[in-house]
């Protein structure tokens, strides 16, 4: 039986995995897990898991719910309770499934504790994608992919050897906005932009989807989980989400992952992994009720935020620091509706031209960068 430590278990991959643990209790067994604020779920899930770890966010929270009673669950908060949750002795394995760079630190320290991770917080390895693998290398740990994307990479790659690979081409939806022009997106509204054709997510990242700086994010991570470089790294506009990555290789065979759009079926892959178990949940793909796919070169003019991930890829150190928190600021700030969405890649643009990258960052110089960028604009624009 695989023992779960699940950050961020009230976000959308959070509650989905908790979906997989439900449905597999033979196999998991939850020992900790966090959430932000939710209490309510907090609870419902204590009472239905009885993990020996929770954390929350606030330490008025966690008094409330060790007031409540819940003897054989050990409460903490904050951002130690965070990395407690990741280190917890009784876990094997790590969902890390928190948004944002605050995913960062937990990750490192799971790692050094000798935790297999089920990644899908894309900030910790945009931002510090070299200490992170270094460090899984070193301790011998598994870093297996939850994005759909990159998840079906990996697929593709069993049995494969790396040095034969092409290319890697990754599929994108397009997001909300896809089908307008920039002249579009001047007047557009937060309504808009969070409402996604194909999947289910959370705010930000359906924020993201829409800037396509979601994208941006995975490329980065591919180039860290693949050890590619960017030249070697497409991305392909596809609108209906069925195909969700793919690999070409040096004879020019294309390996195809598809499935229909759902996030349950990566993050079981990633805990179940090498083996595959049956998911009910899982809506069969039907290519003939589907009929026909449709594919489309990417536009770098038209998708800005996507440009700007693989120049501060290239450009590594702790430009892909600046980067997404620049970019977290600025979607903070658009679903505040403190500023349009075409001020998002304004914004991003604006902080990596004036930002002067240093090499081979350590963690605290990329937690500084981190911190100074987001105060930065958030400041500016409060």
């Amino acid at each position: 039986m695989k023992k779960i430590s699940l950050m961020g278990a009230s976000g959308s991959i959070g509650l989905q995995t908790l979906d997989i643990l439900r449905e597999h209790k033979e196999s998991f067994e939850l020992t900790a897990f966090s959430v932000g604020k939710n209490l309510n779920l907090a609870r419902k899930a204590i009472i239905e898991f009885q993990p020996k770890l929770v954390s929350v966010q606030l330490k008025e929270d966690a008094e409330t719910l060790k007031s409540e009673g819940f003897s054989h669950t050990k409460i903490v908060y904050g951002q130690a309770g965070l990395v407690e949750v990741a280190v917890c002795p009784d876990s094997d394995t790590v969902v890390n499934a928190v948004l944002g760079s605050v995913g960062l630190e937990p990750t490192m320290r799971a790692i050094e504790a000798k935790k297999n991770i089920a990644i899908a917080n894309k900030e910790t390895l945009v931002t510090a994608g070299h200490l992170v693998m270094e460090a899984a290398k070193k301790h011998n740990v598994s870093m297996l992919p939850v994005d759909s994307e990159h998840s079906a990479i990996f697929q593709a790659l069993q049995g494969e050897n790396k040095k034969n690979i092409e290319r890697l081409i990754i599929t994108a939806s397009g997001g909300s906005f896809r089908d307008r022009t920039r002249d579009q997106l001047s007047d557009v509204t937060l309504k808009d932009a969070l409402h996604h054709p194909n999947w289910s997510m959370g705010a930000k990242i359906t924020i993201d989807s829409a800037s396509m700086m979601n994208k941006g994010l995975e490329v980065i991570e591919a180039h860290w989980l693949f050890d590619l470089p960017y030249e070697k790294i497409d991305v392909l506009l596809h609108k209906e989400s069925i195909i969700h990555s793919m690999v070409e290789f040096h004879d020019s065979s294309v390996i195809a992952q598809l499935g229909s759009p759902d996030m349950r079926v990566p993050i079981q892959y990633a805990l179940t992994y090498p083996d595959r178990f049956t998911l009910k949940q899982a809506d069969r793909l039907r290519l003939e009720d589907i009929g026909k796919l449709h594919f489309k070169k990417m536009d770098f003019d038209r998708f800005r935020c996507l440009g700007f991930a693989y120049e501060a890829g290239r450009t590594g150190g702790t430009m892909p620091a600046v980067l997404n928190a620049a970019n977290e600021a600025a979607v903070q700030l658009f679903l505040e509706e403190k500023i349009l969405f075409l001020q998002i890649e304004e914004i991003i643009e604006k902080a990596m031209h004036e930002h002067t990258s240093q090499q081979q960052p350590d963690l605290k110089t990329i937690q500084e960068v981190d911190s100074e960028t987001r105060s930065q604009i958030l400041s500016f624009y409060k």
